[in-house]
């Protein structure tokens, strides 16, 4: 009868035991889940880390429309942004300057004056042509239309007009014209019966942008033409020759540089 107790007390030390034991695996099977956990969480901190590393960031910014022009387009650019008088009215300007005349041509200097051999800097004191002329304002460092304006017999002046505030730079006779020169220029002007205003108004309404060059010349032996000028809002100018008798252009050229 003794026996029984102490089965009894061993049985109960035993699940004490077991308890005990299961316990104990319970808080370890606990704390490998939690380094497991923590593991993963810092892996993934990790491993988001080393992308940022090798992925560059995206940037917003777009490179300037100015880089994608040519040196051409880019001049162009310029000197049209800082004008801020129109052709129309560098025309009525230069005509006023000489009684009864007519204007035969007028150029924005700067915009590729390497066509017709003038340097794109427009100053006027210390250049061959402004010998003995009066000095240039003090806005002449600018941009300036060049005109050239006839009498009835030919004889062409030369008119600078400041680009920015419309003054009058310089009005001077030029100096080397010869009798064939003026009898040319009063030919060209019988012919001409359209306006170099009302040429402009045909090449603007074939392209749309600002006329740079007006000028009057011979059409291969076919009668008289204006050549117009325009630079559109891509920056790239466009030659149209127009008949000056009947406003048909007869040519059209694009520069694309």
């Amino acid at each position: 009868m003794r026996l029984e107790p102490r089965r009894n007390n061993r049985l109960s030390l035993r699940s004490r035991n077991l308890r005990a034991t299961g316990a104990a695996a319970c808080l370890a099977a606990a704390a490998l889940l939690l380094t497991a956990c923590g593991q993963s969480a810092d892996s993934a901190t990790s491993a988001a880390t080393e992308a940022a590393k090798v992925l560059p960031q995206r940037t917003t910014a777009s490179p300037s429309a100015t880089a994608d022009l040519t040196e051409d387009q880019r001049e162009r650019k310029s000197v049209l942004d800082a004008t801020k008088v129109a052709f129309d009215d560098a025309a009525t300007t230069a005509v006023g300057e000489v009684a009864n005349g007519k204007l035969v041509d007028l150029d924005l200097e700067g915009v590729d004056d390497d066509d017709r051999g003038e340097s794109p800097s427009p100053t006027a004191t210390g250049s061959p042509e402004a010998t003995g002329s009066p000095s240039a304002s003090p806005g002449a460092d600018g941009p300036v239309w060049v005109a050239e304006v006839a009498e009835k017999d030919g004889t062409v002046h030369t008119v600078r007009i400041d680009a920015v505030d419309g003054k009058v730079i310089e009005a001077r006779v030029d100096a080397d014209q010869d009798a064939e020169d003026k009898k040319q220029t009063a030919e060209w002007l019988s012919q001409a019966t359209q306006t170099p205003e009302q040429a402009a108004k045909v090449a603007t309404e074939k392209k749309k942008g600002t006329v740079t060059s007006v000028s009057l010349d011979d059409n291969d032996g076919s009668g008289v033409i204006w050549s117009v000028d325009v630079v559109g809002s891509d920056w790239k100018k466009t030659t149209f020759d127009v008949d000056a008798k009947n406003d048909t252009i007869v040519r059209e050229e694009t520069d694309n540089d």
